[in-house]
Order: C-alpha cells, then sequence, then structure tokens
C-alpha cells in the first residue's frame, strides 16, 4: 500500500471533492493502490473495495470508526464504534465466487453496478435492475424476479460478499427503540479526509500569512514541527 504525504491527501480531496460518494471510494483505493486502474476498482466486488478502505482508514486515521446517528423514534443521539480490524477479518478474502438462485447464476455487485442503479426511483426496482446485471446465465434475457428470488439472492450474495453491506443495529436507551443503518464506508471515509485536508488548509493559510511561506514549504516540515509553528503563531 502506497504512503500519502500530506500534499497527496489535498490533492486527492481536491479530485473527489465535486464526485459521488461511489466514484470517491474508486478513486481512495486507486491513490492508495496505484497499480490498480480506476477500471479494475470500480469492478472489484463491494466486500473487496470496502477491505481496501478499512485498510486505508486504520493505516491513515486508526483502527477505530466512530460516528453517530439518531434515534428515528425520539431523536435521541446514538454512538457507535467500529473496528477496521473486525471488517477485514470479516470479509475473509471472500468476494471471487458467484452465487446461484432458481437455476441461474449471478457474479456478486461492483461498485460500477451500484452507479447504474443509483437513478432508480423505488429500492425494488433497483433491487430487480441489478439482479438483472449480475445474472450471467445465458437464459436471462427478459427474466422476471419474484420477491422470494430476490430476497434469497441478496441473502447468498450478502454470504459470499460479507463486507458488501455493513449493517450496525442500535437500540435506544431512552425509548427502546431498534433500528439497523447502513455504513457507508467510502462516505464515512471522505468525511475524515474533508477534516483533515480541511485541518491541514487551515494551518497552511496561519503559517503563510505569518511567516510568508510557500505552500510546498509548509507542507514540507514534518507534522510535529508545522504543529510547533501553528502552535507558537496562535500564541
Amino acid at each position: 500500500m502506497r504512503a500519502l504525504s500530506n500534499a497527496d491527501f489535498l490533492s486527492l480531496w481536491e479530485q473527489g471533492h465535486r464526485l459521488h460518494s461511489l466514484d470517491r471510494g474508486v478513486l481512495a483505493v486507486r491513490a492508495l493502490l496505484p497499480e490498480a486502474s480506476e477500471e479494475s476498482v470500480a469492478d472489484w466486488t463491494l466486500g473487496r473495495r470496502n477491505e481496501a478502505l478499512a485498510e486505508l482508514h486504520e493505516g491513515y486515521f486508526g483502527p477505530a470508526i466512530e460516528g453517530w446517528t439518531e434515534c428515528e423514534r425520539c431523536g435521541e443521539k446514538l454512538e457507535f464504534t467500529v473496528d477496521c480490524r473486525r471488517l477485514v477479518e470479516r470479509q475473509g478474502g471472500k468476494g471471487a465466487e458467484r452465487v446461484e438462485v432458481s437455476g441461474r447464476r449471478f457474479r456478486l455487485p461492483t461498485s460500477r453496478d451500484l452507479a447504474r442503479v443509483a437513478g432508480e426511483s423505488s429500492a425494488d426496482e433497483a433491487a430487480v435492475r441489478l439482479a438483472t446485471m449480475c445474472c450471467v446465465s445465458e437464459s436471462s434475457d427478459g427474466a422476471e424476479w419474484s420477491r422470494e428470488e430476490l430476497e434469497e439472492l441478496g441473502e447468498k450474495m450478502s454470504k459470499a460478499d460479507p463486507l458488501a453491506e455493513i449493517l450496525l443495529s442500535f437500540e435506544c436507551p431512552v425509548c427502546g427503540a431498534t433500528r439497523q443503518q447502513v455504513l457507508d464506508l467510502p462516505a464515512f471515509l471522505w468525511a475524515e479526509f474533508e477534516s483533515f485536508a480541511k485541518r491541514m488548509l487551515e494551518e497552511i493559510h496561519i503559517l503563510a500569512h505569518a511567516y510568508g511561506w510557500r505552500e510546498s514549504e509548509i507542507l514540507a516540515l514534518s507534522d510535529k514541527r508545522r504543529a510547533a509553528y501553528v502552535q507558537m503563531v496562535r500564541g
């Protein structure tokens, strides 16, 4: 995995600033694995992509993913912590096999597939289109899908690619309501990138204003030395 400098992080953030979350996930993996082309990463299974993003988070922001959501019933703040190491263990190198439902074979979904169904008006229509795109059987043309078949397909795909969807379970300590929520790993990781980039830009602004240094000179400083200068300027 490639080591990113502070300048690399800022460049990555700038490139992905206006991209969709799916494209940001692909961009982040490519930045860490320069040998992987944009095309190949877009065709990775979702679990393999999320495994790479979890490793990226652990390497640069630590193993703990921390966040919060709100109880849908009473609005209570519900905090969560996810261990990136557990996510990588959960995937366990899976994601290369195919699954079979009702005599038809399916490959596992990719980021490219999700991008193609993102504009569907309902979850049911998206599920049908996704099943159609992932079906590799010759007899799939014009196939119809029952709800039972789609549910079975979803269950088998989840087992074959366990990190494709990261579900978090919550129980509100105030009202007792329970819920599940999907952890959007590309979006969450990008929020970390954005926070880091804005903090870095603020430090560049402070030191450039105080000392007249160029951005490249400030980024060339070690994190410890740059933080020491910022602390002195702030008094």
